[in-house]
Formats: C-alpha cells, structure tokens, sequence
C-alpha cells in the first residue's frame, strides 16, 4: 500500500493547524492586551483615545478655536491613525466629552452628547460640534519638545506619537475601564488636588508606602455627589494589593414629608432607579411609599421625589432599604491593572502607579530639557557666526559677491561651520541694520543664562525633582478643584423584611368552611355576619396583626401559614386556600391561628392528645405544609388556642359526653411537632363514640363559657376549681341538660 502524496506549495509556509491557531490567538491577545483595552501608565489613554485628542490637536481644534463638526475629527482618526469603526471611535470621543463619565473631560462637546440618564443619547456626529478642553493641554502641551516616540501610522504615510507626554497622572485623574483577552482593567477616578499632593508625598519621600500616601489620596472621587461609604481601612486595603470594589450611596433630604434623592451613584440612570421602585410598589413590596415622581431639570440633573404615605414612616429606615435593593447603592470593581513602563501589563499598587509615573515624568521632563539645551546651543552657535559675519561685514559681502562658490569661501576665511555658512548666506539684508549687533550680543546673553540654568537642572536631581514639583503645583493650581464625591462612614445597608415595610393594624382573619380566606380590619367584627358564597359558612376567626403571621391546619395535622397583610379584604369573598398551598389529596382546612413568634399555643385533636407549642413551629414557606399534629385513625384538629401565663393559666377540655376537665398548662409538655401527650381519658369502651368537643385555656379572672345550643353556662376561675383534675383523668361531669356540649370559649 503507497503512502499519499503530500501536496506542496511554492513560496508557502506548512505549519500544522494547532500551531497556527495558538500563534494567531496569541498575536490578537497581545493587540487586544497591548493596543486596545488597557491605558499606558504614563499618559492614561488607550490607543483611540490618544490618537483622537492626537488628531483634534492636529486639526487646531485647542480650547480657544472654534469647534468643529465631530464627524470631521472622526473621520482623520480612522482615516490617518485608526482604521477602525467610525461608530466606536464616536462613542470614545463623546465618552471623553460627557463630564457625567470624565471627572475631568478633555472635550467640549457642542450639541447633544447624551444625559446621565442615557449616557448612550447622543445625536449622531453629523450633528454635533467639539474641541478640546483647557485641561487637554496637560498632555498635549510639550508633545512638540522631544517627549514623546513617534512610530508609523497604520499606512505608513504619517507618524503618531507613541504616547502623549502627559503633566500629570491622567490615568489616575479620570480613570478608565476595559477588558482584554485574559484580563481586565477597572482603574477609578480621583481628585487633582489630591493625587498632586501625593505625587509631592513620593517626591519628598521616596520611600513613603501606600498608607502614607493614602493620607493624601483618600479614596476615588467619582464626577457626582453620591456618597462613597467604602471604609477607609478598605479603602487602603484596595490601594495596597491594587484590587477591591468602592461602594457608592445615593444622597437625600428630607422637604417636609417627602424625601428626595439629590444625587446618584456613577453611571447610574435616574429612570432606572425610578421603575426598580416602582416595580416593588406594584408588586406591594413597598407599603410605605404612596408615589414616586423624577422632578429633575436643568437646575436640578438628579432630583427624586418620593412620598411616603404618612409623616409615621422612618425616612432612614425605608431608604435603607431602597439602598439594598436597587441601585440608589452600587459597587464598583477595582482593577489596578495597568500597561507599566516597561511595556507589560501588570495589577500595580498606589505607590508602584505613582512611583511610576514620576519616573516617567522625570524622563519626559530630562528629554524636554535636552530637547531645549539641543535648540539653544544650535541658535547660540548660529548666532556666533552671524556676529562673526556682522563684525566683518564688508569682506563678507565682497566673498558673496566675486566668489562663484561663496559658502566654502566663507568657512575658510572665517572658520565657520557648513551650518553657519549656510545661515549667513540666508541671512536677509535688512538684518544688517546698525543695531543688529546689540540684538544679537543681547540674545546671545540670554540664550547663555538659559544654557546655564539647563544645563545645572540636567546635572542636579535635587533640581529636576523641583521643576517636577513645581510644574506640578501650578497644574494642580489652574485645573484642581474639591472633592465631589464625599467620604462618609455608614453601616452597610439592609433590606427590610416584607413585614417589616407593613403597618401594624388590627386585622380579624376569617376562615369558611371550604377553605376561603380573608382579612377584616380591626377586632371588632362579627364574622358570623359577613357574607358568604352560596352553600358555604363561617369556619372560625382569629384576632392578629397585620405584620403577625396566620397559620392554617388542615384535617390531615399539616401547617401552612401567610402573611396577614398578604390576605385578601373582607369586603369580597376573599380567595381559596388552595390557591395559596396545595394540601394533600381529600384534605381541607380545619382550624386557624395567628400571633407572635414566642407565643405559645395548645395544640390537640378529638382522640384527646395535645401538646404546647411556639406560633413560630407553624409557620413555614413551604406550599405543601409542614406535619405538625399527629393524628391517630379517625381522629380530629382541634381549633388552636392560645396560653398567656404558661405558670398560671389552666387548660380546660369537655368531651362529647359531658366530661369537662381542668388542669395547669404546666403539666402539658412543649413540642415542635408531634401527637402529644394525652389530655383528658377517655374510655377505651367509648373511644369510638366520645371525643374531644372542645379545649380553652382560662387566665386567672378569666370566665370559660360552656355552649349548649342556644344556651350558655359561665364558670369562674374559681368555679374551674369543682373540675380540676390531674392532667390524662376523667374531669368532673357537668349538670345534668348540660352534657351536650357545643363548644368552649373565655371570656
């Protein structure tokens, strides 16, 4: 069997696939690393930022011209540097320009750049207009003086610098975020003020460490009036490892009753916010609130009303929780990852980005001052020829004028450079006046002092560190302002519980016979009066609260429960249980209970078991309940009945057949779930045809009143005391006509 042939290419390289693909993924995540994603340390700027503040500078578009349409420095950015989408060169452009993104724009933007509300608004670049700032002169100001590298545009038909030669920290100043291949970048804005200030710290210090500078530069200062609550020992901790997250929180006043939001996190829309709250408000997540309303203008860019429904309402309460659960309270990741010095990218430290950064403004400033000692020792050596020229004048003109080759001449006679030659020869004939000599020995003194004192900065630290902070100073001077975003320590916020954002009011839960539930404010209602669907009647009715829970027992000893405030009016039918939880097949509702978490409560069934509980064991969130009384066959709940004094009360249970017993509500055992113990006899004989009828439980002072058809019979505490047994005994017999008990309740 012969082998295939391997086809060949001429003039093409064979590389297996695999290895390709990891070169070509590796090369467009260095670009992407390296040219697109994240800042240069020294000027701060991605590539299409600076090539964009690049070519407005080209254009003459300073703070002073008049601005431009934008679609034109857009187009010679993609068109000479950037050969990319003209959409997301716009977007940089007017990122650059919108003050609500930079802490300090370096454009000015004419026409609509978008809103706080949207950043991403703005007209299309056909209709705006924009230049640079003052402050863009800070990185733009000694690009002319030998500070920066320049390399070949995409074409090779212009140059671009490598890097803007940048006066102070920009990166740090307005920050920037961006995500690589691998990596990304999350760098925040600060304040001038303190950022020079710091940078002054390193200089007299160099061995300051990042506690010391954080002295100076206390946190990021972000272009809006939220509140930065981050604490400062966070604060530090972030500057240290240059990773950690900034929390921000909205600032509010109170006028009167309503509450208003004055200022927002960063990048945070005020209509978002708006529809995060009114979205609880209609989900009635948001009790509290009775209306919402964006009373922002011109004047007032952020300004919230909220109207609570009554002066009662906790002003810091509810908007701690508004804090928690929308974005009136929002982290910012922090990234300290950043391209260094030496080309690589790395997560840097405050000390390790400003350490940096001096180092590359002490470079910028040595090559601007060789730049100028280079300029002034070529104009002093110009300007010596011209005066050699203008003491020998006419011997000068006589060579010009009989010599064929005057400028080889002229270096011979004279001694002169082929550059100095070349400039007499240029020289113009009106620069031979009378008083020429005295103008150029003048500039020649002080070109000589300028060299000088270039020269004696170039060989001296101690003076070029000066210049530095000098320089810096009077930067942090023009463009510095204060503080914006202030630092305050608070307590991290914490959304309220449901029942916590609900009133306490006095609610009676009622409970029919197949099951259906409402809620009628107050005490005072007569549940049997209230009216009912067609074949269906009053089950039982308890008193609560609206913050309290009700808890619900089906006829197989299953415990659901819901909030009271969640029920449905009574002024309806209200609405099925079933709709709620889902009991299981053939069970209906029997019984119900509402109160305090603490509260305890006799729980028992007709077969005369029972047992104490916490109201607390009956609630859950589960739909399918939770098992709570044990029933043995055939065996019924009974309604739940709530103990005050568990040392004093006594529990009072009447069977079928007349038997009432009383005993303290200290011999009944507490349990979270289960059968119980046993709490009046009942015949094994009779265990078929006597039950249960009912159970009370009777204060001292309390009146238990027994319920026989349409007549009633009250016994005192004292009275109790002919029944008073043994917990598991008979009980005493009730009078005769008394027997047929209905049902047991204290008064």
């Amino acid at each position: 069997m012969t082998e295939p042939v391997r086809t060949t290419f001429h003039g093409f390289e064979q590389i297996p696939l695999r290895e390709y693909a990891e070169r070509a993924y590796l090369d467009y995540s260095m670009y992407v690393v390296l040219d697109r994603a994240l800042p240069f340390i020294g000027d701060g700027l991605k590539p299409v930022q600076r090539r964009i503040i690049y070519a407005m500078s080209e254009l003459g578009l300073n703070a002073a011209a008049k601005p431009k349409k934008s679609a034109r420095t857009v187009g010679d950015v993609i068109g000479k540097f950037h050969p990319h989408g003209d959409s997301a060169c716009y977007e940089a452009m007017v990122l650059m320009a919108q003050p609500f993104s930079y802490r300090y724009p370096l454009i000015d933007g004419q026409g609509n750049f978008g809103s706080s509300d949207d950043p991403k608004s703005f007209a299309a670049m056909r209709y705006t207009e924009s230049r640079l700032t003052p402050i863009a002169e800070v990185l733009l100001g000694e690009l002319g003086q030998g500070t920066a590298d320049w390399t070949a545009n995409f074409d090779g038909t212009l140059e671009e610098p490598s890097w803007l030669p940048a006066r102070l920290p920009h990166l740090l100043l307005n920050g920037t975020t961006g995500i690589a291949v691998g990596m990304a970048t999350d760098v925040p804005p600060h304040n001038l003020g303190e950022v020079v200030s710091a940078c002054l710290r390193l200089l007299d210090d160099p061995d300051a460490t990042v506690a010391d500078l954080c002295e100076h530069v206390r946190g990021p200062d972000y272009p809006t009036t939220a509140e930065i609550i981050t604490p400062a020992a966070d604060l530090r901790a972030m500057y240290e490892t240059g990773i950690g997250s900034v929390r921000a929180r909205a600032t509010f006043t109170r006028e009167g009753q309503n509450i208003i939001v004055t200022a927002l996190p960063y990048q945070v829309s005020p209509s978002k916010v708006i529809e995060q709250i009114a979205a609880q408000m209609r989900a009635k997540k948001l009790p509290w609130l009775e209306d919402i309303r964006d009373e922002s203008d011109h004047a007032n860019p952020v300004r919230i009303a909220l109207i609570p429904r009554s002066n009662r309402v906790d002003a810091e309460q509810l908007m701690g929780h508004l804090f928690a659960t929308t974005d009136l309270e929002r982290s910012y990741r922090v990234n300290l990852n950043v391209i260094g010095l030496d080309g690589r990218p790395q997560v840097k430290n405050l000390r390790m980005l400003l350490s940096e950064w001096l180092a590359f403004r002490a470079d910028t400033v040595t090559r601007r001052l060789n730049h100028r000692l280079e300029k002034v020792e070529r104009r002093l050596h110009l300007l010596e020829g011209l005066l050699v020229a203008f003491l020998n004048l006419d011997e000068v003109i006589r060579i010009i004028r009989t010599e064929d080759a005057p400028r080889p001449a002229l270096i011979a006679r004279f001694a002169l450079s082929e550059e100095q030659a070349d400039y007499i020869l240029e020289t113009r004939l009106r620069q031979l006046a009378r008083l020429e000599e005295m103008r150029i020995r003048g500039e020649q003194d002080e070109l000589a002092a300028e060299r000088e004192q270039l020269i004696a900065t170039l060989g001296s630290k101690a003076k070029l560190k000066k210049l530095i902070k000098d320089e810096l100073l009077a930067d942090a001077k023009k463009f510095g302002d204060a503080r914006r975003s202030p630092l305050v320590s608070r307590e991290a916020a914490q959304a309220l519980g449901e029942t916590d954002l609900v009133a306490s009011e006095p609610v009676t839960i009622v409970l029919s016979q197949k099951g259906w539930v409402r809620a009628a404010k107050g005490h005072d209602v007569d549940a049997a009066a209230l009216s009912y669907r067609d074949g269906d009647a009053l089950l039982g009715a308890v008193k609560g609260r609206t913050t309290q829970q009700v808890a619900f027992l089906d006829s197989g000893g299953r415990s659901y429960s819901s909030l009271a405030h969640s029920l449905p009016s009574a002024r309806g039918n209200g609405e099925p249980l079933t709709g709620r939880f889902s009991p299981a097949a053939g069970a209906g509702f029997v019984a119900l209970a509402s109160g305090g978490n603490d509260e305890r409560f006799v729980l028992a069934s007709s077969h005369g078991y029972g047992f104490l509980t916490r109201f607390e064991n009956l609630t859950g969130r589960n739909k399918a309940g939770k098992a709570m009384l044990t029933l043995s066959e055939g065996a019924k709940v009974l309604q739940p009945v709530a103990v005050g004094d568990v040392g004093a009360d006594r529990i009072v249970a009447v069977t079928s057949a007349g038997h009432l017993l009383a005993f303290p509500v200290s011999e009944l055992p507490e349990l979270d779930r289960g059968k119980g113990n046993k709490i009046i006899e009942i015949p094994k004989a009779r265990r078929g045809t006597e039950r249960v009828v009912s159970v009370a439980v009777v204060p001292p002072g309390g009146t238990l009143v027994v319920k026989s058809g349409a007549r009633t019979m009250s016994l005192s505490f004292k009275d109790l005391g002919d029944y008073v047994g043994a917990r598991a005994s008979r009980g005493g017999l009730l009078p005769r006509g008394w027997q047929k008990v209905d049902a047991l309740h204290v008064e």
